[in-house]
């Protein structure tokens, strides 16, 4: 319940003290005396001039609040006590009476007084309230603002601006206790907006030092677009630490700080936040807005914009509770755009991931029918995006689902049908690699050999599936994804063996036992090996990466070749002839042929534009560790 207090420089009725405030009830007013008024009057005058600087050289060096508490408990009071008396003499018509004037005389000297003791405790403890001492102090003592969650993070995840000062938390406690005490007491004698005044200029000059050590700067759209991207990749990792500490200690703390000392007036706490907090908020947020808007590659900007997606997101929760105020409603909704045009920035790259995909001309050949630089490229973008599974989940629930139009008929029978329950993110995910799977299609017909196309095909797929596998990717692809496509590898595989080794499978009899005559087993070895060597000429520079297909090729290739031809060289070698006849005939051994083919698929092979050696991929991931690292 409000009071009615009189405002001494104006000489009128204002309502500006709650009810916790000391005030002369009706009964009381009617059995003050006259004497008695003038013996109040007497005795705050009496703690008031003793502390007017104009008057006391004492008072002019000395702070109150620091050299006496209890006197400045005194003081205090008789000011209170003070404006109950001039309320009275007015509600009595006796405020043109020379104790009227005398009175306030008084309380503009005391307003200065308390003024001035206001400033000093903020200037001199301007380190002990400092936004993260007092947020770390309510944190401890549980002195927030009632509504206000924390959900702080582990002290080691959080990066200070500066040293820790907590064993100070008592002169923190202190000081914004007087704060609170000289602001309750200005604000009831109507003297509220000299102590804004003085509140503002000093805690925004805090704030404002806060952002600027925190490296947010103000720039322009144009600027953030000329940035090489090593500056603004820096900029972005400095803002996604500083979009931590200044939540959680910068504008908390200041919240906290307000909603104390400025207890007695919702709109008085209010209006020195937002002047004290907007503009550094809304240029904190203000700067993903602009990163989401440059024109940069998907490579290098994606998974920044996610990272501060991540960031502003994880921490909207806090951004409302503590940007609540109504007059700091520009804060909110530029962190909302903020998310929005990062969002749209992620959905924007998407698009252009699977453009390149699309547009890839490249028509040379991977040599050894290697890793072909597209698709380690592609599955390296891939695994990192299912990184932030749950973000993109977000962004991606509204996103309209591929257009199928675009790609081969045959490759529809995967995941991405329309019926398919799977949440979009999955979905998309699919397609991408669909579309990167049609591309490589496209490539493998490059290669005179088909069965090296097939080989190819068969390396980049088993590929795809092993990053899928050891990433993210399992969970939103599924099992039933990477089964369908295992087969696809093991047919892929099938076709090279039949295509590249069926003439040597062709050339030995279907049963190696048969009794035949020597000019016919001549006839066999003597076709075994021209098909063996054409064969191992062709393949001996292939390569298969995947140390698990390597062995599943070799040993398949091996069962049909080696053993069969075991069995034939035991059983008709003595039908050849003399040894010069063997040596013509039969020049390999099944020993020499298990160890040439236990040589195959190793090879390193490289070219100007791609390579498929361990190198290649040792290079390519250090890109990626440059690119992206922390």
């Amino acid at each position: 319940m409000k009071s009615l207090c009189f405002s001494p420089r104006t000489a009128s009725l204002s309502i500006s003290r709650q009810s916790n405030s000391p005030s002369l009830s009706s009964t009381a007013r009617r059995r003050f005396s006259q004497s008695e008024i003038e013996q109040a009057i007497d005795a705050a005058a009496a703690i008031i001039m003793k502390w007017d600087a104009e008057t006391s050289a004492y008072a002019g060096v000395t702070s109150l609040f620091h050299e006496n508490k209890r006197e400045a408990m005194q003081f205090t009071k008789s000011v209170n006590e003070l404006q109950d008396i001039m309320h009275l003499l007015v509600s009595d018509q006796d405020s043109g009476s020379e104790k009227f004037s005398q009175a306030q005389r008084l309380m503009q000297i005391a307003m200065k007084r308390l003024q001035k003791e206001f400033y000093q405790i903020l200037s001199t403890n301007r380190a002990d309230l400092d936004p993260e001492s007092v947020s770390t102090r309510s944190s401890r003592t549980s002195t927030s603002m009632s509504d206000y969650d924390d959900d702080g993070l582990p002290d080691d995840e959080i990066r200070t601006a500066g040293d820790s000062i907590t064993e100070l938390e008592d002169v923190s406690s202190t000081a914004m206790s007087d704060l609170k005490l000289i602001a309750d007491c200005m604000i009831a004698s109507g003297y509220a907006k000299e102590c804004i005044r003085v509140y503002k200029i000093i805690r925004k000059s805090i704030i404002d030092e806060g952002i600027y050590k925190l490296g947010i700067e103000k720039l322009s759209s144009s600027q953030v677009n000329k940035m090489d991207w090593d500056v603004l990749d820096l900029k972005i990792k400095n803002w996604l630490d500083a979009e931590k500490i200044s939540l959680r200690t910068l504008f908390k703390g200041e919240r906290i700080l307000c909603d104390h000392v400025f207890s007695s007036s919702d709109s008085i706490k209010e209006s020195c936040f937002a002047e004290i907090s907007k503009e550094g908020a809304t240029l904190l947020f203000g700067f993903a807005e602009l990163v989401a808007k440059a024109k940069k590659s998907p490579m290098e900007k994606m998974f920044r914009v996610l990272d501060m997606y991540t960031a502003i997101s994880e921490d909207w929760q806090e951004i409302e509770t503590i940007f609540a105020f109504e007059s700091v409603s520009a804060v909110r909704l530029q962190a909302i755009n903020s998310l929005v045009r990062l969002s749209e920035s992620v959905l924007s790259l998407l698009t252009d991931f699977e453009s390149t995909i699309h547009k890839d001309s490249s028509k040379a050949m991977t040599p050894g029918s290697g890793l072909h630089r597209l698709t380690m490229y592609s599955m390296d973008y891939l695994t990192l995006l299912a990184d932030y599974c749950n973000i993109l989940t977000d962004i991606i629930s509204d996103w309209p689902p591929p257009a199928k139009s675009s790609l081969p008929e045959s490759f529809f029978n995967s995941p991405v049908s329309d019926d398919s329950p799977r949440p979009a993110i999955s979905v998309s995910i699919a397609w991408l690699i669909l579309v990167l799977l049609c591309k490589l299609d496209c490539k493998s017909k490059h290669y005179k050999d088909v069965s090296l196309s097939y080989l190819f095909l068969a390396n980049n797929l088993q590929h795809v599936i092993s990053r899928v596998r050891a990433s993210n990717l399992m969970y939103l692809l599924g099992e039933e994804w990477i089964t369908k496509h295992e087969a696809k590898v093991r047919q892929f595989a099938a076709n090279y063996e039949r295509l590249a080794w069926g003439q040597v499978f062709a050339s030995l009899p279907e049963n190696p036992m048969a009794s035949m005559t020597g000019g016919k087993a001549k006839e066999c070895f003597m076709k075994f090996t021209s098909s063996f060597e054409d064969a191992y000429s062709k393949q001996c520079s292939c390569v298969v990466p995947d140390l698990k297909l390597r062995d599943e090729i070799k040993a398949s290739i091996g069962t049909k070749v080696v053993a069969v031809y075991r069995e034939f060289y035991d059983m008709h070698k003595s039908t050849v002839g003399e040894e010069s006849s063997e040596k013509l005939f039969v020049r390999f051994s099944p020993e020499d042929v298990g160890n040439y083919l236990s040589e195959l698929f190793f090879a390193t092979v490289s070219s100007g534009s791609s390579s498929t050696s361990s190198s290649t991929s040792s290079h390519h991931h250090r890109y990626m560790r440059s690119l992206l690292r922390a």
